[in-house]
């Protein structure tokens, strides 16, 4: 099983009235990882092996994201050493991609148990699916052999997440 691991901050700004963090702000947390996980790096950012995709003016592949799918399974406040985001590969579909995610306390390892022995649970599982558009045509395009050599390896199974009745 091959995920990375994405820090990112938790802001003030990112909590509500009770003191969790907000569900929008969930969903800043999810991009800051994904941004960082699948673009290339920037001067002095940590680079990970999946970060193939170029951004900014002149690259030839916009993304777009198609779908979230978001579970909030334990809320959570500010924490001072923020959160880590498990990312993998739910699917490498043909012009598209499912990238999983949870989301974990920063301030300890998620392989980690509980004091019970149980594996530490995710405070969100979710699931966001990025479509691969031709930047001149605004059309879906096809995933490239880098992106699959380099996306491939972090293939495992989706989230499955909870249907309501």
């Amino acid at each position: 099983m091959a995920r990375l691991a994405i820090p990112v901050a938790v802001r003030w700004a990112d909590l509500d009235a009770y003191g969790h963090v907000n569900n929008v702000a969930v969903l800043r947390l999810l991009e800051e990882a994904r941004v960082a996980a699948f673009w290339h790096p920037g001067e002095g950012e940590p680079e990970y092996p999946t970060a193939v995709l170029h951004a900014g003016p002149g690259s030839q592949t916009t993304t777009v994201v198609a779908k979230h799918e978001v579970e909030y399974l334990a809320p959570f406040g500010h924490l001072r050493d923020g959160v880590v985001v498990e990312l993998w590969v739910g699917h490498l579909g043909g012009a598209s991609i499912d990238i999983c995610y949870e989301i974990y306390d920063g301030s300890t390892d998620p392989a980690t148990r509980a004091d019970d022995g149980a594996p530490r649970a995710p405070f969100v599982r979710a699931t966001s699916v990025l479509v691969m558009l031709d930047s001149r045509t605004g059309a879906p395009r096809r995933l490239g052999e880098a992106e699959r050599a380099a996306w491939e390896p972090f293939v495992e199974d989706p989230v499955t997440h909870r249907r309501r009745a």
